[in-house]
């Protein structure tokens, strides 16, 4: 018999169904599960001794120092409640700078011992900082046209390209793009590092709209940009550019508008073909491990294409947002940090509480909101331990009026559905049960007392199902927006002289099941808790840039 004829239809076999990108963005999510019996895989053992250098540079490199004038701001966080209530600051270097320093630099070192680290302004998983920042320039003063990247470690500004002439009647650019290193990540958490890559690219999508707002600028997301063509723009494609070091994935990127109102739009400009200069340092010379399914996912959900064509967001009319902190942006912004411990016996004041929740609704005009064209996809579900006049017990909070009656539907048919007393009007708080949770939640959050001692902890469901429908790119997206959510915690917390810190390490399924959840309709995506943070007084701190004055 003819091998050629062998063919599935010939033997009356139906042939297998091909493998689609959100089949394998499922299966990966499906295979990185923490649970109760097994954790994701990951490295069997850390030599602390020999973590990546957490700070990429290019080698080759003119660059730019950049002064530093954060200190120098006055814009009061509570301003940032009001849409139009910070009035734009001029385009100057020194603006960009303090863009770059509030959202993506320094805000302190950190000692314990012989150990000393960086702490960031943007939060990142395990403090590792898988997310890479680069500025796109056009007629910035004292800025070449071009695309730099910036050093955090040094306040700096690489030139990587220069790009053809503008103009000089061109009107002024800024853009920012955003890539992950992702071995960053994998060094520690194995397999399950790209979750902490998208989620990290939320927190800095986040930590760039509250800096701009601090100086009056918008930003949005440029979606008519694919992966492939982002990619070529940063010069992530470039593999002699990367030749024996680790290459960055491509996330997103940012268009700043520093004259809101005015609708002026500006073309991104053509990047020098022979331009390129620079070659990326290695940050790990004697990896130890391999994780191919990191790989797989990141290609099989990377945009390909437009971006999807959907019908504009109809959302509840919020009253307006109100903020009762006093503090400057600056101050907050370089504040923020990552709890380790929390004062088990404080209880959270009620009104606190019902602002921070206050602050997850989106707002389309508000920051960080406006930045996010996206409707809701995920949805709070809380365990509230320590809140003046509000139950202990399980609670939701859907974020849009039409998810209500399917998180009802997948439930656990058992819960009330109640509003608590006291709760303002416009929120949309429920309590599903009344129980003691702290020991629940600690054990779900891969055992960190962290998650118990708070006043309260968030898992975040994602609507996973109907999100995957437009595509796998999709599933970076719902990190995304988990970690936007949880900036938005970070900072508010922070303006109320309380902490948070996000939970990466959970038990996805264990969860699920305490909920009634079934099947991949709903997924949790990220942890959050928050409570009065305790503070270990063996750290010391010291100046961000000791060695730099503005």
């Amino acid at each position: 018999m003819n091998p050629a004829a062998m063919t599935p239809a010939a033997m009356n076999v139906a042939a297998a169904p091909a493998v689609t990108p959100v089949d394998v963005a499922i299966a990966y999510h499906e295979r990185t599960k923490h649970g109760l019996k097994r954790y994701a895989a990951g490295p069997e053992t850390l030599d602390w001794d020999m973590q990546p250098d957490p700070f990429r540079t290019f080698a080759g490199c003119m660059r730019t120092e950049l002064p530093l004038l954060a200190d120098g701001l006055e814009t009061p966080f509570s301003a940032l409640a009001t849409p139009g209530a910070v009035p734009p600051a001029p385009l100057t270097l020194g603006a960009v700078a303090t863009l770059l320093e509030l959202s993506m630099g320094l805000s302190a070192w950190k000692e314990l011992g012989p150990d000393r680290w960086a702490v960031r302004c943007n939060p990142s998983s395990g403090n590792l900082h898988p997310t890479e920042a680069y500025v796109l320039a056009v007629h910035v003063p004292a800025l070449a046209n071009g695309l730099y990247h910036y050093v955090s470690r040094d306040h700096a500004l690489e030139l990587r390209c220069l790009s053809a002439d503008a103009g000089a009647d061109a009107p002024a650019g800024l853009w920012i793009g955003l890539s992950s290193i992702q071995w960053r990540e994998a060094w520690k958490y194995g397999e399950r590092a790209f979750r902490y890559c998208q989620l990290d690219t939320g927190h800095a999508l986040a930590a760039f709209r509250y800096a701009a707002a601090a100086l009056g600028w918008r930003v949005r997301l440029v979606e008519d940009l694919d992966s492939a063509g982002l990619a070529a723009l940063l010069g992530l494609d470039r593999a002699a550019d990367f030749a024996g070091a680790e290459r960055e994935e491509p996330e997103l990127l940012l268009a700043v508008d520093v004259a809101p109102g005015e609708g002026v739009t500006v073309p991104l400009p053509t990047l020098l073909a022979e331009g390129w200069v620079g070659a990326a340092n290695v940050l790990d010379r004697h990896p130890m491990y391999r994780w191919p399914v990191i790989d797989e996912v990141a290609r099989a959900t990377v945009r390909r294409g437009a971006s999807v064509a959907r019908a504009p967001m109809v959302l509840p009319t919020y009253p307006p947002r109100r903020s009762d902190a006093t503090g400057r942006v600056v101050e907050i912004i370089r504040g923020r940090r990552s709890a380790q411990r929390f004062d088990a016996k404080y209880h959270m004041p009620q009104a606190t509480f019902w602002s921070l929740l206050d602050a997850l609704l989106l707002r389309p005009q508000a920051v960080p909101f406006d930045v996010w064209d996206v409707p809701p996809s995920l949805h709070p579900v809380l365990f509230v331990h320590k809140v003046e006049g509000v139950d202990t017990g399980v609670y939701a909070l859907p974020r849009a009026p039409e998810m209500e009656a399917p998180l009802r539907a997948a439930l656990r048919d058992d819960f009330e559905w109640t509003k608590p007393e006291g709760c303002p009007a416009h929120l949309p708080l429920y309590r599903l049960a009344r129980t003691d949770s702290r020991g629940v939640i600690r054990t779900l959050s891969c055992h960190q007392a962290i998650a118990g001692d708070s006043c309260f902890s968030v898992g975040f469901i994602a609507a996973f199902g109907t999100a995957l429908e437009e595509g796998a790119w999709r599933y970076r997206q719902l990190f995304w927006e988990a970690g936007l959510l949880g900036q938005v915690l970070y900072l508010e917390a922070t303006a109320a002289g309380l902490g948070g810190t996000g939970i990466g390490c959970y038990f996805d399924d264990d969860l699920h099941r305490l909920l009634g959840l079934e099947g991949r309709v709903f997924q949790s995506m990220y942890h959050f808790t928050v409570g009065r943070p305790m503070t270990d007084a063996r750290i010391v701190s010291s100046p961000a840039y000791p060695d730099r004055t503005a």
